[in-house]
């Protein structure tokens, strides 16, 4: 197998990410992917990926982290999902009726799910989580939606209002979001006191790579819910499948009304779900007299191959354990990296913290502050050593072998940064623009002309 590193440039990926910027605003079609998160002139373009590894246009190799975004969990290329894909092509793959496959997935799926009852499939998570709140406004005559402070929940109005990138959103729609923060239910209070009577749902992940639930808070959200009369959705996009097999609600055992997924359901082929109680669920159903909800109905939310990968990912989980082994190699590259920033004097600078499962990395300058240069400077020296992620978020193919590579090649990233925070700046050690935050209003500063 080839050796990790960028030995043979990016000229090739250079060229196809400027045709890219011409046809696709932003040259990518998902915001994290985009060249303005890594360093200017080191955008890798992929052209395949198996295991845990990738290789780019100009034919460098990669281990990578992050997985398609956290959707893959068994590794690129996972020859069960794909045995399973191919066993349905001959087939056909979509109809003008359901499948018995559709069936097959949505009893397998749902004996996961103990506290649900129905599911309806989609394609991305954005959907799952609109139809989430379309189904909680229905079923409580109200528009108003509390979302945690967490990063990201979906790419429509109800969501990107509360975002700085919200361009083209109503202000009315923006209104109609609030937020509270994790681990502090007063602040949940607070909304559902301020808006008495008019909260609809409580949308929010039930931990992030870098927070668990305190004692009780879980807890206390469903009991607020309970008490207020909203739904309570629990988005599970990252922790479906990484956490545990059954999602966070399998670890910490509180049960929403309605639950979002996607990701790594699929170990990257395109499938997404919202399920949930039946007398909601059934609201988009046959079996109500009150006003139906229109609840993600879309043309490939079927189709046979996506159904299938979900089939094999869970037969896989069920033969193996993938999570174990995450957990296993996360913690053997976070005490790597730590140990050796450590070593280097480093260690109050760059870290991996996190769930093993979902680890990031820390970089931060001379005066301790998150640094958008030097986690520039930190990725640029990682790709230059065959090393491609925003984060260090693992998977169950990665070997020991390219964690301790990703181990040998953090510290020597650690040296340069060792010597730009001796300087005091990372001028002369960073080419090009620093990275700058994915969901930023304005173009700047990665504008391109």
């Amino acid at each position: 197998m080839d050796l990790p590193g960028s030995r043979a440039g990016f000229t090739r990926s250079e060229q196809l990410q400027r045709r890219l910027h011409e046809v696709i605003p932003g040259g990518a079609h998902t915001y994290a992917r985009g060249a303005d998160q890594y360093p200017e002139g080191m955008a890798p373009v992929l052209v395949r990926g198996r295991g845990a590894r990738v290789w780019d246009a100009d034919g460098n190799c990669f281990v990578e982290y992050g997985m398609g975004l956290r959707a893959v969990t068994l590794g690129h290329a996972y020859p069960p999902v794909l045995d399973a894909v191919r066993a349905v092509l001959g087939d056909g793959v979509s109809f003008s009726r359901p499948t018995e496959l559709e069936l097959a997935a949505a009893e397998d799926f749902l004996a996961l799910l103990p506290g649900a009852d129905m599911v309806k499939f989609g394609k991305n998570g954005s959907d799952a989580t609109t139809a989430a709140v379309r189904l909680a406004r229905a079923a409580t005559g109200r528009d108003m939606v509390a979302v945690c402070d967490q990063p990201f929940f979906s790419t429509d109005d109800w969501f990107v209002g509360a975002l700085e990138m919200n361009a083209g959103v109503p202000a009315a729609t923006r209104r109609q979001t609030v937020r509270f923060r994790f681990n502090d239910l007063d602040s949940l209070r607070e909304l559902f006191d301020a808006h008495d009577g008019r909260i609809a749902c409580v949308v929010m992940e039930q931990a992030t790579a870098l927070a668990e639930p305190a004692p009780g808070f879980l807890e206390g959200v469903r009991e607020l819910c309970d008490r207020h009369g909203a739904v309570l959705v629990f988005d599970e996009m990252i922790t479906g499948f990484r956490w545990a097999t059954g999602g966070a609600q399998a670890v910490y055992g509180v049960r929403p009304d309605l639950s979002c997924w996607g990701k790594a359901m699929g170990n990257g082929f395109p499938i997404a779900a919202l399920a949930g109680r039946r007398e909601l669920m059934e609201l988009g159903g046959l079996r109500t007299d009150a006003p139906r909800v229109f609840l993600m109905s879309t043309t490939n939310g079927p189709e046979t191959m996506s159904l299938a990968a979900l089939r094999a990912v869970i037969g896989a989980y069920a033969e193996t354990d993938p999570v174990g082994a995450m957990e296993r190699l996360g913690r053997l590259l976070a005490e790597g990296v730590n140990e050796a920033a450590a070593e280097l004097g480093v260690q109050d600078h760059v870290a991996a913290v996190g769930r093993p499962s979902c680890l990031v990395f820390t970089t931060k300058d001379g005066e301790g502050r998150p640094s958008q240069p030097y986690r520039t400077l930190f990725l640029q020296e990682l790709l230059r050593r065959g090393v491609l992620g925003q984060s260090f978020v693992i998977s169950a193919a990665h070997t020991e072998q390219e964690v301790a590579h990703t181990v040998d090649t953090a510290r020597e990233a650690m040296l340069v940064y060792r010597k730009a925070l001796e300087k005091g700046s990372v001028d002369g050690f960073l080419t090009g623009r620093p990275v700058a935050p994915a969901l930023r209003r304005h173009a700047d500063p990665r504008r391109i002309p």
